[in-house]
């Protein structure tokens, strides 16, 4: 995923000619929640449910993403960016208790991972700060979790569509070092292929409070 994010930023930077545009690649790391959601399981014995997550923001593997970010030069304030966040959420205790006894996890531990083509808009320095907003669309690619008496379902599966809305600061440090802060809010639709066939659905929210640094070229 990770490659893919690569050589996105490069199609990405590749497709301008300007000279004086700016680039600008972030990583960044924060605290990500996800509210309840309803799951629904489709095959012999349909199941449906409403799940409570944890996000475990800063268990192995932590949240985090990147992002390569272009800014016109025509439009200086407008640019377009491809991200990549890392997320993850488990199902909990309340949710086994009370709604699946029977399954020992349903989880997307290894990854909620959301992959989004943003377009960006950033304002007028105030006090060195510069804010912005971005929003976007692609896809989630959960990796999956899941064991229930039928068996375990587990690996790198394609989810569905995702969303992504984001506002932010950026302070600079240097000409070509910035750290920011922000808020992303995720939108991802995820349908699981289960190990016999069946079909887990499920559309899960993600909201995070992030920080990084950015090196801008």
């Amino acid at each position: 995923m990770i490659r893919v994010f690569i050589f996105g930023v490069a199609a990405v930077a590749a497709s301008t000619t300007s000279a004086v545009a700016q680039f600008e690649f972030s990583l960044y790391g924060g605290v990500q929640s996800a509210p309840d959601s309803a799951v629904s399981v489709t095959g012999a014995v349909p199941e449906n449910f409403i799940a409570g997550w944890d996000g475990k923001s800063f268990e192995s593997a932590p949240y985090y993403g990147v992002r390569g970010t272009y800014w016109f030069d025509a439009a200086p304030q407008w640019g377009v960016s491809i991200d990549f966040t890392h997320a993850k959420v488990y199902a909990d205790g309340e949710t086994f208790a009370e709604d699946i006894p029977d399954w020992s996890d349903l989880e997307f531990s290894d990854g909620l991972n959301v992959l989004t083509l943003n377009a960006m808009r950033r304002f007028e320095e105030w006090n060195r700060l510069t804010p912005y907003v971005g929003v976007g669309a692609g896809v989630s690619l959960p990796h999956v979790d899941i064991t229930r008496p039928e068996g375990r379902t587990f690996g790198l599966q394609f989810g569905g569509p995702a969303f992504e809305a984001l506002a932010g600061v950026s302070l600079p440090l240097t000409d070509h070092i910035a750290v920011f802060g922000e808020y992303q809010f995720n939108y991802t639709i995820n349908t699981i292929t289960l190990d016999n066939g069946d079909r887990l659905s499920t559309d899960i929210v993600l909201n995070a409070v992030a920080a990084g640094v950015s090196l801008r070229f």
